[in-house]
């Protein structure tokens, strides 16, 4: 065994107890959202640990405990002077708004599946068969859809969708729309708010949460102008769509290429293929950062399970990059691929045959 340098020992150790302390604050942040805890204290008004357990309905020595852990971890904040706990504006924006583009619930609730699904992952690393998708805990699928809705919600009508040549003007006019991978709706949903001459097509393999982007639709109100089908992205029925959009899953399918000669199948004469992707570089080098962190982690645990556990099995990985997607497109017989937007978490890109 080498010889350790100590200082670096304590550094290293320095950074774990951070990490450590993170993960436990997790768990609580999805207890605290669960509850209602976060909910309730969104006014900003300062309560006492007795008060939030009256308004919650809840134990008050849990609730004391709770609230002492979440102003340790800065989430919440504490006076000692009226020993009473408040928000700021910026804390419910991040723990308790489900609306704002900073909200963080549902990421904890990914993470959480993580934890609860390790062994199955486990399993896969030994066996080499994968994971997938619909194998994972019902946390994920409901944590995923509350983690990306807020980016699709300040992004997507306002920036990535015009940046695409010509789509905005065609779904303004009336265009068909294919969402595929569409989990609970979210996208879908929002672009048919946005387009109310528009008709779109969501499709996912995950029975489940087709029927609940369903009952999200007509709890929307645009059931009239949105279907959802179990389908996969290999056989999703063709409807001469003008936009067939990817948010997030074309790196999770096992044989992307040929989802998107699918794709190109069922697109109308200049049709385009949006494909919303997490944000990363072509070098692995470039992705060691903290958002590299979060994507790699949840790629091992999540996404290349879930590829490998399909037909072909590419594992492209959530840290695919621009390079590796470019060639999935031109493979499936596309001569147009284009960065059209990013943000710091998702890059946007146009395909076109």
């Amino acid at each position: 065994m080498q010889e350790a340098d100590m200082q670096k020992v304590d550094e290293l150790v320095g950074r774990l107890v951070g990490d450590l302390g993170a993960g436990v604050s997790g768990v609580l942040v999805v207890l605290g959202d669960h509850l209602g805890l976060f909910r309730a204290m969104m006014d900003g008004r300062p309560r006492s640990s007795m008060e939030l357990a009256e308004t919650t309905g809840l134990t008050e020595r849990n609730v004391r405990e709770w609230l002492a852990a979440m102003a340790a971890a800065d989430y919440i904040s504490y006076d000692e002077a009226s020993n009473k706990f408040a928000m700021t504006p910026e804390q419910a924006l991040v723990f308790a708004n489900e609306d704002s583009p900073a909200f963080f619930g549902g990421a904890f609730e990914i993470v959480q599946s993580m934890w609860m699904d390790e062994p199955k992952v486990e399993e896969a690393f030994r066996t080499g068969r994968g994971l997938g998708w619909h194998e994972h805990s019902t946390c994920l699928f409901r944590g995923t859809e509350r983690f990306f809705r807020p980016g699709y919600n300040s992004h997507l009508v306002n920036e990535w969708i015009p940046a695409l040549q010509g789509v905005k003007e065609k779904l303004e006019r009336g265009a068909e729309v294919a969402d595929v991978g569409c989990g609970h709706g979210a996208s879908t949903i929002l672009m048919a708010k946005a387009f109310p001459k528009s008709h779109f097509h969501g499709f996912d393999y995950h029975a489940p949460s087709i029927e609940r982007a369903k009952r999200a639709a007509q709890e929307a109100g645009v059931g009239d102008r949105v279907t959802f089908r179990q389908a996969s992205a290999k056989e999703f029925p063709g409807g001469n769509y003008d936009l067939v959009a990817m948010f997030d899953c074309l790196h999770d399918m096992g044989d992307p290429v040929g989802a998107g000669r699918h794709i190109r199948e069922t697109m109308a004469k200049g049709g385009t293929w949006m494909i919303v992707e997490p944000f990363a570089h072509d070098g692995l080098k470039d992705n060691l950062n903290p958002v590299g962190r979060v994507y790699y982690g949840a790629s091992t645990m999540i996404c290349t399970p879930a590829s490998m556990a399909q037909e072909v099995g590419l594992g492209l990985g959530a840290q695919a990059g621009e390079m590796k997607l470019r060639k999935v497109a031109r493979d499936a017989g596309y001569s147009h691929f284009r960065r059209a937007s990013e943000t710091p978490f998702n890059m946007i890109f146009e395909v076109r045959a």
